[in-house]
């Protein structure tokens, strides 16, 4: 009996391809807001590495109890302005499952001064917040959270500076 060759799977067309320039530009439809993500704002000394990071912990405010999930995310940093696609939930392949909300986390270096932090969802919605960031200081200073002008944009995301996962290298102790 000869083995057939498994059918080409499909490739999403470029055009079709779910980008952050491409989600800042849509239209989300009008419902109900409902604040779903928290994002943590911490300094963060990676050992691994060795360098000092500033983190940002994003996380569900719905308890998952069956699969331990990650948050997928696309990001990048141009200029002062940090982008955070949120792209979906992904099951962890682990024997010990405990109650607890879906996260992410993303590192970056080198942040000083004001940043403008927008966290976007699928559906095109945007929340944002102005972050002051001064390592010498070990300060950083959420300035305000707003919703950027567009259409249906809703409410979906909390911004919080926590100061007890502050971890530093023995260079800014």
């Amino acid at each position: 009996m000869a083995l057939k060759k498994p059918k080409d799977v499909p490739k999403i067309p470029k055009s079709r391809e779910k980008t952050i320039d491409k989600l800042k530009k849509a239209i989300p439809k009008k419902k109900k807001e409902e604040i779903e993500f928290n994002c943590k704002i911490y300094f963060f000394y990676d050992t691994t590495s060795k360098k000092q990071k500033y983190r940002f912990q994003l996380e569900t405010l719905k308890i998952f109890s069956a699969l331990n999930y990650k948050i997928s995310t696309q990001f990048r940093k141009e200029k002062n302005e940090i982008d955070i696609s949120l792209l979906g939930l992904t099951a962890q392949n682990d024997y010990l499952v405990k109650a607890q909300p879906a996260t992410a986390e993303i590192d970056f270096e080198d942040l000083f001064g004001e940043y403008t932090l927008n966290i976007i969802k699928q559906d095109g919605s945007i929340n944002s917040a102005v972050l002051n960031f001064n390592i010498y200081k070990k300060e950083i200073e959420l300035v305000k959270e707003f919703l950027p002008a567009k259409k249906n944009n809703g409410k979906f995301c909390t911004f919080e500076i926590d100061k007890s996962l502050y971890s530093f290298s023995n260079e800014f102790i």
